[in-house]
């Protein structure tokens, strides 16, 4: 049975009215907060209590299971509701939800002080999250969904992977729960970015454009990132896996192309998307790369981490919250695209300016850091306000 959304009683705070709310704020007052602990640890060496994990994995689990996580949680269980008509977490329940992924990310500021708690409670959040994207699936029988659903499942197992790895009652788990953990969520948003990119482009830039798409590309994209995902996490066979990876870069470049128009560049919530998935694909070309020259790997991770899912997690947050609270989405905020460029300026600095040796790598990792907390500062500011108050239209949301 479906709902009938203007009938639904409006919960007294409008933050936990839909999903996309309470994690769109914590994801991006985390992303502040976190990333200035690890700024002062990695650039300042301050000590946080950590065993059984480095402090490396410290920081690549809380970003891709903390920040990540919650953009996913946010922008599922609010797209959800559209796709199937049935309602989706909200009021009390999505507090709850809330609450239960709050409480590890405050755990984990003390290192792996509480880390058996925070175990317990981050992954009771994932399961529930899991359960709560499922059951409207299920309800409407919408089964074309289910690849969205396995992707969750997927993430799920990742982290309980990563956390028998550090009770070291699983050799690779923390392994597999990381870099498993990335490459799934990169499917994600593939996957995601397939379906709603092409439909934003055509319809924000103001002209009548139809962008390229094929079936075939669909198709060789899957197959590749299907086998990139089994050679490279599952099989750890870095040379083969490198020629998926350029087979992902040049077949990611092709679709990249067909989407561009002239239009995008003046509209910031369609450039930062835009660019964002050539920061993906770029990311394959440098995993290629560092398996044959002396490039970084950890450039191809950040390029895909800071460029892609950085800078596509803010630009759908900022879209999503507008449209969802009754505003025009034609017509942001100027703050968020003068955040969204420093973001930008922040993964360019990560990523493509270490290749040329020019700076002092250190500074350029101390530089990216602080514009990457000033333009998630800059988001969580401008979006409070609009997050934390009713639809301007007076409709539930």
């Amino acid at each position: 049975m479906m709902v009938d959304f203007e009938k639904t009683e409006t919960p007294k705070l409008p933050l936990f009215n839909l999903a996309f709310r309470p994690f769109f704020l914590g994801a991006g007052i985390f992303a502040v907060l976190s990333l200035a602990l690890w700024s002062a640890i990695y650039l300042f060496n301050l000590q946080l209590p950590i065993e059984s994990i480095s402090i490396t994995q410290w920081h690549a689990h809380e970003m891709l299971y903390g920040y990540a996580m919650a953009v996913v949680a946010g922008f599922l269980l609010t797209a959800i509701k559209n796709w199937t008509g049935v309602q989706t977490l909200y009021g009390k329940p999505l507090m709850g939800l809330f609450i239960l992924w709050l409480i590890p990310r405050i755990l984990f500021f003390a290192g792996t002080s509480f880390l058996p708690l925070a175990a317990i409670i981050d992954i009771l959040f994932s399961v529930l999250f899991l359960v709560a994207a499922s059951l409207p699936i299920i309800k409407a029988k919408q089964w074309k969904q289910i690849t969205i659903v396995s992707k969750i499942a997927l993430l799920v197992l990742g982290n309980i992977f990563f956390y028998l790895g550090a009770f070291q009652q699983l050799d690779n788990g923390i392994f597999w729960g990381i870099y498993g953990g990335l490459y799934l969520l990169l499917g994600l948003v593939l996957v995601m970015g397939r379906r709603v990119i092409p439909f934003f482009i055509e319809m924000g830039v103001g002209y009548k454009v139809t962008v390229f798409n094929a079936k075939w590309l669909d198709i060789t994209g899957l197959v590749l990132f299907i086998g990139f995902f089994v050679v490279e996490i599952l099989l750890q066979q870095q040379t083969l896996s490198a020629f998926f990876a350029i087979g992902l870069f040049i077949a990611n470049a092709t679709r990249l192309v067909g989407w561009h128009t002239h239009g995008i560049w003046k509209k910031s919530l369609l450039w930062s998307l835009y660019v964002s998935f050539w920061f993906i694909t770029f990311g394959f070309l440098l995993l290629a790369l560092s398996r044959f020259t002396n490039v970084s790997q950890y450039l191809a991770i950040h390029a895909f981490t800071v460029g892609g899912i950085g800078l596509l997690t803010m630009g759908m947050m900022a879209r999503v919250s507008l449209g969802h609270t009754g505003r025009d989405i034609s017509n942001p905020p100027k703050m968020v695209a003068y955040a969204l460029v420093i973001l930008l300026v922040s993964a360019v600095i990560r990523v493509i300016v270490p290749l040329f040796n020019l700076i002092d790598y250190s500074l350029l990792i101390g530089l990216s850091q602080l514009l990457w907390i000033i333009s998630f500062l800059m988001f969580a500011m401008t979006y409070l306000p609009i997050l934390a108050k009713a639809r301007i239209d007076g409709r539930f949301g």
